[in-house]
């Protein structure tokens, strides 16, 4: 999937070739819905934020300067449409009590994480950040699957690039304690299979 052909397709979208807008909804509804999911927990309540996210793209493309890649534009408007959301239902969500996490811990993981074949390093990730606080959820998604850099992250969501870095640091030990407690048996499974 090549990103860097959407301003060709929103060119001919904003000179009335609706039917290229098609394009671009194929290339991000799947992360578009996923990001909408980590931050709502409702399967139905992000597939409205992912057509409602859709449509107010389509009515404001003709704005979209390409001052920032259309994917981080893209994925701020779903941010935003998601905190409308959240405002309307003021829903709290149970957040992951943990122990704290060094730095060392982190590139343990990290390289034991490295080992897993990456489908599977998908899903245990997915299955984690499902159990995160929306917001950590959020972050670790675009910098995970998404590969959005501190900056584009900053952009998406109205914060810092160090304000991300904090942040991102925090998730990243959720997530790795998370990991850790489902990993720990594959990973000891993984190495002993080394051995022999």
């Amino acid at each position: 999937m090549t990103k860097t052909d959407d301003q060709y397709y929103i060119t001919k979208i904003v000179a009335g070739d609706t039917k290229a807008f098609a394009v671009l909804v194929d290339r991000y509804k799947d992360l578009v819905f996923t990001l909408a999911l980590r931050m709502l927990k409702n399967r139905e309540e992000a597939e409205e934020v992912a057509q409602d996210t859709f449509i107010k793209v389509f009515k404001s493309l003709s704005k979209f300067k390409g001052d920032s890649k259309f994917s981080t534009w893209i994925y701020r408007i779903t941010y935003n449409s998601c905190l409308d959301v959240l405002k309307k239902y003021k829903q709290e969500y149970s957040t992951v009590v943990l122990d704290e996490f060094s730095e060392r811990e982190l590139a343990t993981l990290d390289n034991a994480f490295d080992a897993l074949a990456e489908k599977e390093q998908r899903q245990a990730i997915d299955d984690c950040l499902d159990r995160l606080p929306k917001e950590d959820s959020f972050l670790l998604t675009l910098y995970y699957f998404e590969e959005q850099s501190l900056d584009e992250i900053s952009k998406i969501v109205g914060l810092t690039a160090n304000n991300v870095k904090v942040k991102l640091f925090r998730g990243r030990k959720k997530l790795a304690s998370l990991l850790k407690e489902k990993l720990e048996p594959e990973i000891i499974e993984h190495y002993e299979h080394e051995r022999k």
